[in-house]
């Protein structure tokens, strides 16, 4: 694939540009085996419904197709656990946890490397952040009975932030 260049512009970034060096979906970090593509996080309900809402051009339409989103306000009913288990972005900025190239977080991040983007940098720093998650999966495993799907809503909802299905663990 020779490489393909994205120009962004929406409420958060004006004119900032990326380049997709690799096939959409291909060639991930051998130890960043996510469960679930942005799409599917999309469709099962993600953030309150209040995600990539304005910057649709970037991303493929199929992702928006049966996405659960909400255009005016944050709706928690949308979450596919209808819990909000997200903190304000205004805490993942005093965290230290946004970069620059990517204001909306984790997800934009995953979105854009799932399309093609490699940073190796911020590439290394997001997946290091993923595997740390990988604990609320444990901690949902030693305190559920597999049947209950509905066992620890809000863990189960912000593993699935994090491409985790805590469903098939």
């Amino acid at each position: 694939m020779g490489s393909r260049s994205v120009i962004v512009n929406d409420k958060m970034q004006r004119g900032y540009r990326y380049a997709l060096s690799v096939e959409t979906g291909c060639d991930f970090d051998p130890v960043f085996r996510p469960d679930l593509t942005p799409k599917e996080m999309l469709e099962l309900g993600v953030f309150c419904g209040k995600y990539l809402t304005d910057c649709r051009d970037e991303f493929p339409a199929s992702w928006f197709a049966r996405a659960k989103l909400s255009p005016s306000r944050k709706d928690c009913s949308l979450n596919y656990f209808g819990v909000e288990a997200s903190q304000p972005l205004s805490e993942w900025h005093r965290k230290g946890w946004i970069h620059q190239n990517d204001p909306r977080g984790w997800f934009q991040w995953y979105c854009r490397y799932y399309m093609g983007r490699r940073t190796p940098d911020e590439d290394a720093r997001q997946i290091g952040r993923w595997k740390g998650m990988k604990r609320h999966l444990t901690q949902i495993r030693n305190n559920c009975d597999p049947s209950d799907p509905f066992c620890r809503p809000r863990q189960r909802q912000a593993v699935l932030h994090w491409a985790y299905d805590s469903l098939k663990q």
